[in-house]
């Protein structure tokens, strides 16, 4: 028989999850977008939506409909090598190659940088960062307690901070919508739909959504259907109260160039609007939503990486993993916020075409029995779509590593991959190996393993 499960539930898990999705680029991003976008308000903001809500919400499918037992077991279907390394590249990007670095680095930059001299950031930097890996890895050593502390506690004290600064700027307007800027002139739906690859929130789903099951059966929920309406519920919650606080921000951004000005980076605009609404408390107000923000974003992180990593090498502890990613984290996140993402550009848009096919394959798995031959064929002609994106968004950090072979392909699939030029170039070649892998049939091939419980 079915469990039931009480509203309040859903509450408490969305909450978590939402909790631990929202964290620094999810405040700078969406508030860079908006200015950028002026007057293309509405189609940036739909195109970042459906990356930056739509496709983490299908992750989290993906991991509690399909049946497999987190992100190493999703991609595995594809085959056990591409799994392992598949599933190692994503958490060192969501881990501390970038996403829990700029956790700290994005309170940093918002909240202090704008009251300490240039000459001294470097060093101020390294103090706030210590101070903040060393909260993080403290409160991550008990992951059964993430529901508790992000969930309850520290969620909704963020939201109470947010909601007094948000609705202070929708109130009081800063001014009017600017003209968009760069390619949200021509652009701006596939513009935003880029921009919120950013945030990195599909890829974190693959790792989250193991973290969402284990705190859906530590409430006794052990049902399969139970399990899985459970987190689409939960997902639902999470992903709506997001879509309400991007549109938030986007607007308050669109309104501020006027008032403030435009900056280098999401974070500097989100300190510029806070100053000029609530003068020297604004520093204060601020802090404390970014901090509050990225210590539970970092926490989330942190233990989904350490858990991963100590199912790969068993023979070292969780607590051990919890203490390397967090001295890791430490020392990147020294290089400070724009570096970071200058940086995390190249790997994300190598990595986000192969994670939505993976995704989409997840959620569509039980239609085609599982078949490893077409998450193979599917994934195998993504990848090189997949390659190119990454290569070409790296050229525009280091120009000096341009390859004309690579830049040759490049101008292939611009002439003749439909949708390549708008950044889904990947669809048509997923589709295409998909459908090979489906009408594959040596005798080799077959389904992956059936043992799908949880």
């Amino acid at each position: 028989m079915q469990q039931k499960i009480s509203f309040s539930t859903y509450i408490i898990i969305g909450t978590m999850l939402f909790g631990l999705f929202f964290g620094a680029g999810n405040l700078i991003f969406p508030i860079q977008l908006g200015q950028l976008a002026g007057t293309s308000f509405w189609p940036a903001l739909i195109g970042f939506l459906v990356t930056a809500i739509g496709l983490p919400l299908l992750g989290i499918l993906a991991i509690g409909l399909s049946g497999s037992k987190g992100l190493h077991d999703l991609a595995s279907r594809v085959h056990p090598l591409f799994g392992t390394v598949f599933a190692l590249i994503l958490y060192l990007t969501i881990g501390p190659f970038f996403a829990i670095p700029r956790t700290a680095t994005v309170p940093f930059t918002v909240g202090f940088e704008p009251f300490i001299s240039p000459e001294q950031t470097r060093l101020w930097l390294a103090v706030f960062s210590i101070v903040f890996f060393a909260i993080v890895y403290v409160l991550s050593l008990r992951a059964e307690k993430v529901m508790d502390i992000v969930g309850k506690y520290l969620t909704p004290v963020f939201l109470f901070f947010l909601s007094i600064l948000i609705i202070t700027a929708v109130v009081n307007p800063m001014g009017k919508f600017a003209a968009p800027v760069g390619d949200y002139q021509t652009l701006p739906f596939m513009s935003g739909f880029r921009e919120g690859y950013n945030t990195m929130d599909a890829l974190g789903a693959l790792a989250f959504g193991i973290i969402v099951i284990h705190a859906i059966k530590n409430l006794g929920i052990t049902d399969k259907k139970a399990i899985a309406k459970t987190t689409l519920m939960s997902g639902l919650i999470a992903t709506g109260l997001m879509m309400l606080i991007y549109g938030l921000l986007t607007y308050m951004g669109a309104s501020s160039p006027s008032a403030v000005g435009t900056f280098e980076n999401g974070g500097l605009t989100f300190a510029a609007v806070a100053q000029h609404y609530f003068g020297p408390f604004g520093a204060i107000l601020l802090a404390l939503i970014i901090v509050l923000a990225c210590v539970k974003t970092s926490i989330g992180l942190i233990i989904a990486c350490s858990e991963f990593f100590h199912q790969l090498y068993p023979k070292v502890s969780y607590k051990t993993f919890v203490l390397i990613l967090s001295l890791m984290s430490l020392l990147i996140a020294n290089f400070g916020l724009t570096n970071i993402i200058q940086y995390a550009v190249p790997v994300l848009m190598f990595l986000y075409p192969l994670a939505i096919v993976l995704i989409l394959l997840g959620l569509t798995s039980n239609l085609f029995g599982h078949k490893r031959s077409i998450y193979a064929g599917a994934m195998f002609l993504t990848f090189f779509v997949s390659l190119i994106d990454g290569y070409n968004a790296l050229v525009g950090t280091l120009p000096v590593i341009a390859n004309g072979a690579f830049d040759a392909v490049t101008g292939f699939y611009m002439t003749y991959l439909p949708l390549y030029e708008i950044g889904l170039g990947w669809i048509l070649p997923a589709l295409v190996g998909a459908a090979i892998g489906f009408m594959w049939r040596p005798s080799s091939a077959g389904k992956v393993s059936e043992d799908l419980s949880y």
